[in-house]
């Protein structure tokens, strides 16, 4: 990246006095916002770096655009009630493109028009759209630029090469991806936290165990501030012609054909994965104590559920059951093994090849969750859970499923799983229920939250779960 194209922005309490009034509106009708529901009443901004100059007055070359990095909180009432107390609240990262006037191509990423500040007479726009502003980032990582805060880091046993043509997918919810030349992928992070994040920590360690289910970072992002390193993306290989797992699912199901066998393939896949990280990362023994802080968080969820979605109290006695039973192992003697997992593991984190070969992807967990509780090692069987519950979306998701679609699947991939890794998830029930009722639970409130139209799907197994005998 040539030095001339890089320079940190001094006036940030000014450029944000710039972007505030358009990111109020903008931000909060992202896919990626997590804080919906709630008004954005004000940003603090963490960090700005200019990696394209976009400062200055207006020069009639609308063709060059500037390029801004931008770590801003947004601050929202705790609850959405008038009077509520505001918080300071979620961390995002914007790659914020700047022009004279926006070429009709990019109407998509418009954020607004800037009427004060540093950035007057200009417009701004999601910079992941425009071709200069994502190749400048892939430029950064290919060289290892330092740019103010900013670090970009590569494998050096992985070339990147020059011209590749960047894209920017958009089907994504949590995060934002640019394929480049069909060659890579980068996942920008959008809500980030300082810390050792699981969706660069265990790709890394999957490749040190020479793991071939994972695609191995080539590069990544992070920001140095403050004394504490925040990872802002990642760069993997891009598996060409690959179907992930959701789609295809739903295209085998519009078809009327089996997918058993991709199931199990799944299974033996997972299970692969779960051994590699187990190799690669330390694992614990869960004994009393440990399961009982484990049952009081998924307790705890629940409670926090049924306050948050009311559709949920005739079922908590069946789920809470689900927890206690759990326990009473526990203090019988009972003991399991936990380690690092996937964390959110469904059928759209997963991609088959051309080839037909199954790959894992997107470690990151689930978002909502602290990232101290992300990387805790856990049992196995809750990434195992979650597939299960992916394949009821799926079925639910489909016009006219084949009868018992979810239900053979699911029996395929836990006889996939137990072929590959010497372990039937089936022949521990108790602890699989527990797992399974947890994430249905977590579904439901995040459905109701995001998705009303699909809250049903949940709540089927919600149902399920909470019967005396479920099934």
């Amino acid at each position: 990246m040539p030095e001339a194209e890089t320079r940190t922005l001094t006036s940030t309490p000014a450029l944000l006095a710039s972007l505030d009034p358009l990111l109020r509106e903008w931000l909060p009708r992202q896919r990626w916002f997590a804080g919906k529901g709630r008004p954005v009443t004000g940003f603090s901004l963490v960090a700005a770096t200019e990696l394209l100059p976009a400062a200055g007055p207006p020069d009639g070359r609308s063709d060059r655009p500037g390029l801004l990095h931008v770590l801003v909180r947004a601050h929202q009432p705790a609850v959405p009630a008038p009077g509520a107390p505001e918080l300071p609240g979620d961390c995002y990262q914007l790659l914020i493109g700047v022009r004279e006037a926006l070429p009709p191509r990019l109407a998509p990423a418009l954020i607004g028009h800037v009427r004060q500040g540093p950035l007057t007479g200009r417009t701004v726009y999601d910079a992941l759209y425009d071709t200069r502003p994502a190749e400048v980032v892939l430029e950064a990582l290919r060289s290892r630029a330092r740019v103010g805060g900013l670090r970009f880091e590569r494998d050096p046993g992985q070339e990147i090469r020059t011209g590749l043509a960047p894209r920017l997918m958009t089907g994504e919810q949590s995060n934002s991806s640019v394929v480049y030349g069909d060659r890579f992928i980068l996942k920008v992070l959008r809500r980030i936290v300082p810390g050792v994040n699981p969706d660069l920590e265990l790709p890394l360690a999957l490749a040190r165990a020479g793991c071939p289910r994972v695609p191995a970072p080539t590069g990544w992002m992070v920001a140095d501030l403050a004394g504490e390193t925040w990872v802002l993306g990642v760069l993997q290989p891009y598996v060409q012609g690959a179907a992930d797992g959701w789609e295809l699912a739903l295209r085998e199901l519009a078809k009327g054909e089996d997918f058993t066998g991709e199931a199990r393939e799944l299974g033996r896949a997972t299970a692969e994965v779960h051994t590699a990280l187990a190799r690669a990362l330390p694992t614990v023994t869960l004994g009393r104590s440990h399961l009982e802080q484990l049952v009081a968080g998924m307790a705890e969820r629940l409670e926090q559920a049924v306050h948050a979605v009311p559709a949920l109290l005739p079922y908590a006695p069946g789920l809470r059951s689900a927890y206690t039973a759990l326990g009473a192992l526990a203090a019988e003697g009972r003991t399991w093994t936990a380690q690092r997992v996937h964390g959110d593991l469904h059928l759209g984190q997963c991609l088959r090849s051309p080839t037909g070969r199954w790959s894992l992807i997107d470690f990151e967990g689930e978002p909502a969750r602290p990232l101290a509780e992300r990387r805790l090692p856990q049992p196995a069987a809750r990434d195992v859970a979650g597939m299960l519950r992916s394949f009821d979306y799926a079925e639910h998701a489909a016009d006219a499923p084949p009868p018992g679609w979810a239900a053979a699947c699911r029996a395929a991939f836990c006889t996939g799983y137990a072929r590959a890794g010497g372990v039937d998830p089936r022949t521990d029930p108790v602890l699989l229920r527990a797992c399974e009722t947890d994430k249905a639970v977590y579904e439901v409130v995040y459905e109701a939250r995001h998705r009303p139209d699909w809250l049903s799907v949940p709540m089927s197994a919600v149902r399920r779960l909470a019967a005396p005998e479920p099934v």
